[in-house]
């Protein structure tokens, strides 16, 4: 193997302002592998395309997504920070890894599903192969752990699955990754919709907490927010509403069920409400502080993307050079 530490990859699209979910599911946790892994966190831009995409937004959310990955605690010196369009061995290996994954195996894709229902006139073929971009982007930095929440465990089979099948074919070629899905790790639902999880492309902008959100709209979604018949604080599973809140609470806070429903007892749930919206808005006051002096500072956040390209690249042509070799490609030779 060409690393030390265990490899891990994630990636985030800059298909929209990330959202409280992403924070506390996702972005919030990742410095915690900066010590003890080698880690590889990506704007997955190329990803974002199957859904069309206003040219000026995409660039300035690219922009944002770097941004925001630093200000949640991920340090471009510990962490490789890039994007993914910058680096075009994903590509190349996305569509050699079209060829080892099966069509039956694409069609399965819950996501594909979801996303021709919400997108019926722009079907295209990108956006029923994107998932074996997803297995390159995973396998080409011979990635041990792949941070994932529940809803995501079916891209990770189908990249186990490819990595296995191409190395039966040709001998070992790709670390088989593992998921890593922490057991504290908070899944965020919908606001207007607790049955279902927090999503950025909701339609919904009451459903949805921002971390770009100002202090005055986030207690005003959470003041919204759908709750439950009666008004007792307690979590319960008739009580979806209630208990989505009391997570975010204690994300924030630190506190157990017991202590949310001891401090609330006889409170109701306006003042609950206002407690959650109040705790979520403090404690994201600091990261958009540190967003908005990234956000100035234009050409430290483009080197960062070289650094980062730069050392993404050096690792992904060892694999590439390897996948390239083994199904018989011959090397160009550089004039």
């Amino acid at each position: 193997m060409f690393k030390d530490k265990k490899v891990v990859f994630s990636g985030v699209q800059p298909s929209g302002v990330l959202t409280l979910g992403n924070y506390l599911g996702a972005i919030k946790n990742f410095s915690a592998f900066s010590d003890e892994y080698k880690c590889y966190y990506c704007v997955v831009d190329e990803h974002a395309i199957t859904v069309r995409q206003n040219p000026a937004d995409l660039r300035r959310r690219t922009y944002e997504t770097l941004a925001l990955y630093m200000a949640c605690g991920l340090d471009p010196a510990k962490n490789t920070l890039f994007v993914q369009s910058h680096v075009s061995a994903h590509a190349e290996l996305g569509w050699i890894l079209d060829c080892y994954t099966m069509f039956g195996e694409l069609s399965r894709m819950t996501q594909f599903k979801d996303k021709s229902q919400k997108n019926a006139d722009n079907i295209n073929a990108g956006l029923f192969t994107y998932p074996s971009l997803m297995v390159a982007d995973i396998l080409l930095y011979q990635t041990e752990l792949v941070p994932i929440g529940s809803d995501q465990k079916q891209h990770l089979e189908l990249t186990r699955d490819v990595a296995a099948r191409f190395n039966a074919i040709y001998g070992d070629t790709f670390v088989i990754p593992e998921p890593y899905i922490p057991q504290t790790t908070a899944r965020i639902m919908s606001l207007a919709e607790p049955s279902k999880k927090m999503s950025k492309s909701d339609e919904n902008e009451n459903a949805v907490v921002r971390i770009l959100d100002p202090k005055d709209t986030i207690i005003k979604k959470f003041k919204r927010a759908v709750t439950d018949s009666g008004c007792e604080v307690r979590r319960a599973p008739d009580k979806e509403g209630v208990s989505n809140l009391m997570t975010i609470y204690s994300a924030f806070t630190g506190k157990t069920d017991a202590e949310i429903e001891a401090e609330f007892a006889g409170r109701g749930y306006g003042d609950f409400k206002l407690a959650v919206g109040e705790a979520c808005a403090d404690a994201l006051a600091p990261v958009q502080a540190e967003f908005a002096r990234l956000m100035a500072d234009k050409a430290y956040l483009e080197d960062v993307m070289a650094n980062g390209a730069e050392e993404a690249w050096r690792n992904a042509y060892r694999t590439m050079s390897k996948v390239r070799r083994k199904i018989g490609f011959t090397e160009p030779k550089r004039r």
